[in-house]
């Protein structure tokens, strides 16, 4: 190999070269995108219709029927679900997850814009809407205040939205929880009556008044002046001066026939803070910024804003990712020190000067990395770094090895320069199938399919950047060093600790290898029955996907039945709030009352508007997972069993978004069969021992109000049906009929509303005595002379899922239950349930998420497997080789399993990629003993002798660099995290037991099937 010799003769290119390499790392490190979490682009799409006064059985055919047959025909759809209810659709329209966002995007758009010509034409709006992950809010701010009026709280957060939007890196700024301005118009139907007008002529008037058209412009003399109409209303004084009537002299006004007042519209979303009213203030980050470069920024602005704050308003941060993300980055800092100085204590064995050469690679190789991340488009997250703490381990292997031989060929008399090319040539094919091997070992995770492999990506490309930089760095600056810093030794044994070491190989390593290499086959028959042993564990830890996240936070959401008003879900939620006040643990709980609250984790998307739904978002700041694992129980004991509301104490999770742990998705086109099933398989998973929070969507059916024309009588009376729906809309809701704008500053458009008087905040059923229809001869004829008011209970809401009708029944999972052997329970249950005829399930949840992730992954496996074998055919030219440097692959799993057991870890997402991981490890390091074994006995030593001679010579190095590796991972234990703690546990105990193991299986391996080798 001639790299290293170049290397070496022409060291000051070789330096300019790597000083260069490690500026660029460092600019790097310093101007990379930070965020807390890796960013994913799904190609997810949600299309929202509203058609006001549809069933949901009128929606489905009308509206959703013809859009599902469009979308399901266009190239690379995964799944199409909706979601219809009354006046509502909401459709999720899921692409292949490698199809390109921003394209389907557009096919989505263009598909339902060229479908509007057949749907109906009076639906009010259809909403295409896409996902995008840097929507995560990371700042929340609460202004709070108990007895501040609405105007002026509005007028504060929209000041504070309009700074916050200044600042260029920020996207997304909002407020919520203050209502909106509206002009109320409250008709007065009697003097209505007495000026023989109609509630259209109000309408029609204040419209026709309200008309904003653009004058256009005229030239006078030499200049070019524009017109100005009218426009909007921009005074109260205006609006009640609207001239409704004028004829023979005489003027009717908005004011004599209606109340005008500037008034605020029906409160649908409430928010507090620790129980206290507030409105929030929330933005997001833009892609590619960085966050702590914001952080400043924000704090500079939210102190000057304080001082602008009157008396009375509190302005609070609520949530602060970045402060998440400076302590996740610090914590990392520390982990990484604790690393390197751990890897510095296992290197003392090779000497200072050796020890020097091997910790100077380290900088070099991460810097490497960090560039090459960086060129690839990747930021720094908790899952990039984990990435470089796991390379940390591995990539001084390649050092550690290479620094090893040439020590001890200036052991064995040769001059510094000559033993580092020398010995560096002669394990440079060696150090480079490792390598390689070890990419194709992490290739596999590098393309898993779906939102977990894109979400996990990071984590694999920064070891193999990695582990690829330290190659090169081994096989050119660490032999430059070598030739500089190394020196010949007083003794060919080392120094003290490596002799220790030796001696210690020898004396027991030696004594068990020369008893194995006796007794091959009774080895491998004991070493075999270990690892079947090992493989019992497996259905004990049970499997899982992701954990849960370990940020001091958890959401409580409530709901009401379908049809409870706002003030009915507000009690639940203040009762609730009266039970944590009671918990000292924790440090803020944001209350959203109608809506959820904004979104502030990358997987939950905040749920819309509704008035029978609530969400408390809950912070327990300090406190480690299990002490907020324990928070959560406490808090469910206390709120269980409610009555009148389903409350749920959810944690959050990790990874891809997932609704429930169990989720059971049955199929039947007959709705009310499919109520009566859902009701049976509710009951059914109920009573399976650990389940919580069992969800029945079709546990109610709603109740509403149903306005039944008389149509002949209406006929008779020249009374509309479009006039009956539009005046009962006047009197619950109003119409909004005009804009109002007040003539100043930036002032915020609000509407003009049209309704009749009320007795309360909330309109109620005296309305409909209240409420007069216009008929053709312009008389006001009672509603209730042509319509009757009856009570009708409602269809449930229809759901699909690619097309087919379906229902879908889940539940959460308590503290210390396995996921995978419930899921096992109830399908086998659901399995000799007897579903009525043309009905059928299907289990969804996390085990479909877990399908989904790992699944096709036939090409990248055989990928990996023949590059694998073509590395290794190669390296050493014969298939028996390779079949001895693969033995060595169960041996690792072993001890992965066993240490998953010991800690109570489950066979996770990341758990599995530590044993996939495991094998490229594993595999180079029976790979250096192999290639040592064939040049000793290319040297003319005997297969024995050849066997222990490398197998001593070569325990030196593969221990050192296992020991590198374990205390490189330590610190991700110690800091433990339920996301890549697992994957630290399951490399350990592999190291540990394929270090010990395979110092047996590879030199019997090796006598029982001895490769044929060409003499030098």
């Amino acid at each position: 190999m001639k790299l290293p010799e170049f290397a070496v003769k022409n060291y000051q290119f070789t330096l300019i070269v790597f000083v260069a390499v490690l500026a660029l790392g460092i600019y790097s490190l310093f101007t990379m995108p930070r965020s807390e979490d890796p960013e994913t682009h799904p190609p997810q799409f949600t299309v929202v219709v509203v058609y006001p006064g549809t069933n949901p059985k009128d929606m489905e055919q009308l509206v959703v029927d013809p859009m599902e047959k469009k979308i399901h025909e266009l190239d690379d759809i995964k799944h199409i679900t909706t979601d219809i209810s009354d006046g509502l659709a909401v459709m999720q329209i899921i692409y292949k997850y490698s199809s390109n966002p921003d394209d389907k995007y557009q096919e989505v758009v263009r598909e339902i814009n060229s479908l509007r010509s057949e749907l109906p034409a009076d639906i009010a709006d259809i909403r295409i809407n896409k996902q995008i992950p840097s929507d995560v809010s990371i700042y929340q701010f609460a202004l709070v205040s108990e007895n501040t009026s609405n105007a002026t709280l509005k007028k504060y957060s929209k000041e504070l939205k309009e700074r916050l939007e200044k600042i260029q890196a920020l996207k997304k700024v909002a407020y919520a929880g203050v209502p909106e301005h509206q002009v109320n118009i409250r008709l007065n139907i009697q003097k209505i009556a007495n000026e023989k007008l109609t509630q259209n002529n109000v309408i029609a008037a204040l419209q026709s008044e309200n008309v904003n058209i653009p004058g256009g412009n005229i030239s006078m003399g030499n200049r070019k002046l524009n017109i100005k109409t009218s426009g909007n209303f921009s005074s109260i004084d205006e609006v009640k001066n609207t001239v409704i009537y004028s004829a023979q002299g005489k003027v009717v006004y908005l004011k004599d026939v209606a109340d005008v007042s500037l008034g605020y519209e029906d409160e649908t979303h409430i928010t507090r803070l620790n129980g206290y009213r507030s409105s929030f203030i929330n933005a997001s980050l833009k892609d590619k910024e960085n966050i702590i470069s914001v952080q400043e920024k924000v704090e500079q602005l939210i102190t000057a804003f304080k001082k602008d704050l009157p008396a009375g308003i509190d302005l609070v941060k609520v949530f602060d990712q970045a402060k998440s993300v400076d302590v996740r980055l610090s914590h990392f800092t520390r982990d990484f020190g604790i690393a390197i100085l751990l890897v510095l204590i296992t290197l003392l064995p090779l000497g200072t000067r050796a020890s020097v050469v091997v910790m100077i690679s380290i900088p070099l190789s991460l810097a490497i990395g960090l560039t090459l991340m960086n060129v690839l488009g990747y930021n720094i997250n908790q899952l990039s770094i984990v990435g470089m703490i796991v390379a940390l381990g591995i990539l001084v292997d390649d050092s550690i090895v290479v620094v090893e031989n040439i020590e001890r060929y200036l052991r064995m008399g040769y001059g510094k320069v000559e033993a580092s090319i020398k010995a560096t040539s002669q394990i440079g094919i060696a150090v480079i199938g490792c390598t390689v091997l070890l990419i194709f070992a992490f290739l596999p995770i590098v393309f898993l399919p779906e939102a977990a492999g894109d979400f996990i990506r990071s984590l694999p490309l920064s070891v193999i950047t990695t582990i690829f930089a330290s190659m090169l760095v081994s096989l050119t600056v660490v032999p430059f060093l070598a030739s500089i810093i190394l020196k010949p030794h007083q003794s060919e044994e080392g120094n003290f600790l490596l002799r220790a070491m030796k001696k210690g190989i020898h004396g027991t390593y030696g004594t068990v290898l020369n008893k194995a290499l006796k007794k091959p086959v009774i080895t491998l028959l004991i070493i075999g029955g270990i690892f079947v042993a090992s493989l019992a564990l497996v259905p004990v830890i049970g499997s899982s996907l992701f954990p849960k996240s370990e940020k001091p936070m958890f959401l409580i959401d409530i709901e009401t039945p379908e049809g409870t008003n706002l003030s009915t879900t507000n009690k639940v939620t203040r009762y609730v709030e009266s039970v944590l006040k009671k918990v000292p643990e924790i440090s803020s709980f944001s209350t959203n009352v109608g809506k959820g609250n904004p979104r502030i984790y990358y997987n939950v998307i905040p749920k819309n508007e509704s008035e029978n739904y609530a969400q408390i978002f809950v912070q327990v700041e300090g406190l480690e997972t299990r002490e907020k694992v324990a928070v959560i129980e406490k808090v469910r004991k206390e709120l269980h069993g409610y009555p009148g509301a389903n409350i749920k104490v959810k944690d959050f999770e990790q990874g891809p978004p997932v609704d429930a742990p169990l989720a059971y998705r049955i199929y039947a086109d007959d709705l009310d069969g499919l109520r009566k099933t859902a009701f049976d398989i509710a009951s059914l998973i109920s009573k399976v021992d650990g389940t919580i929070y069992v969800n029945n969507p079709l546990l109610v059916k709603p109740t509403d109000l149903k306005v039944t024309i008389n149509k002949e009588k209406a006929a008779l009376l020249g009374v509309a049906s479009a006039d009956i729906d539009r005046t009962v809309r006047l009197g619950a809701a109003g119409l909004n009929v005009a804009t109002y704008r007040e003539d100043s500053g930036k002032a915020d458009n609000y509407n003009v509303n049209v309704s009749i008087p009320r007795n309360n905040d909330l309109q109620d059923i005296s309305m409909f005595d209240r409420l007069y229809v216009p008929s053709a001869s312009g008389i006001n004829i009672p509603l209730k002379n042509v319509a009757t008011i009856g009570f009708e209970s409602s269809p449930n809401q229809i759901r699909h899922y690619d097309k087919d009708r379906y229902v879908t029944i889940s539940a959460f999972v308590k503290p210390g239950y396995n996921v995978q052997r419930m899921d096992e329970e109830i399908t086998e249950k659901l399995n000799k349930f007897k579903f009525p005829k043309g009905f059928s399930f299907k289990v969804a949840g996390e085990k479909e998420s877990k399908e989904e992730s790992f699944g096709n992954l036939g090409v990248i496996l055989i990928v990996t497997v023949f590059g694998f074998l073509g590395v290794l055919i190669l390296e050493f030219k014969t298939f028996k080789s390779i079949l001895i440097v693969l033995s060595v692959i169960p041996l690792g799993i072993v001890g992965g399993l066993i240490m998953l057991f010991f800690a109570g870890e489950t066979l996770s997402f990341t758990a599995t990629i530590g044993f996939i991981a495991l094998v490229g490890i594993e595999v180079k390091n029976s790979l250096l003993v192999v290639d040592f074994t064939n040049q000793l006995r290319a040297q003319g030593k005997g297969i024995e002798e050849a066997i222990i001679e490398a197998g001593e010579i070569r325990f030196v190095p593969i221990l050192l660099t296992s020991l590198t590796a374990i205390g490189g991972l330590l610190p991700l234990v110690i800091e433990y995290s339920e996301l890549y703690s697992p994957l630290a546990l399951v490399l350990i105990g592999g190291l540990i037991s394929s270090t010990l193991l395979s110092r047996l299986v590879t030199p019997v391996m090796y006598k029982l099937l001895p490769p044929k080798i060409a003499m030098d």
